[in-house]
């Protein structure tokens, strides 16, 4: 009967290097951003397998102070003041997790028309406060924008829900 004279080491060792490599690829791979010339989003992100994700529940924006007299809800602001916060929330929420705006990869924004647009969704302001995020970012998400009659907040007109991810290796 024939032996196994290998030493229990020379077993360990290569699978330690098998194991180091693949950490080491894990590490390189990113996150690959389709964007069109000149587009602040991307038409796709594809995200390699192995990345780890966070899924940031849908934000709405934080009163801008105390209730209204009378009981009406505490003021929200524009379309472009509470996209500023939301996205301010979202920053904090994905710091917090240890990942950034960079680590974006897909966005979803809800609008309500805005009474002082007469009804009208306000893409513009909601863009311009998504600039100020994601403008300065050479690979911007990929995103989608809808128009919805309400919100859970009586005056919110705005809700974005995003999704991040990274390799395993880098968090």
């Amino acid at each position: 009967m024939e032996r196994n004279t290998l030493h229990p080491m020379r077993m360990i060792i290569p699978a330690a290097v098998a194991a180091a490599l693949g950490l080491a690829g894990a590490a390189q791979a990113q996150n690959v951003h389709v964007n069109p010339a000149k587009s602040f989003i991307s038409a796709a992100v594809k995200v390699p397998a192995g990345s780890d994700m966070i899924y940031v529940s849908g934000q709405l924006a934080d009163p801008l102070g105390p209730a209204l007299p009378g009981g009406g809800p505490a003021p929200l602001g524009d379309t472009k003041t509470q996209a500023l916060s939301v996205l301010g929330k979202i920053q904090k929420i994905l710091t917090d997790q240890g990942y950034a705006l960079s680590d974006v990869v897909m966005m979803r924004v809800v609008l309500v028309g805005d009474p002082a647009k007469g009804g009208a969704m306000d893409f513009a302001g909601m863009n311009e406060a998504y600039m100020q995020f994601f403008g300065p970012l050479p690979n911007k998400p990929a995103r989608i924008a809808s128009q919805s009659v309400a919100l859970a907040r009586p005056g919110a007109l705005v809700e974005i829900e995003v999704q991040a991810a990274k390799p395993a290796a880098m968090r």
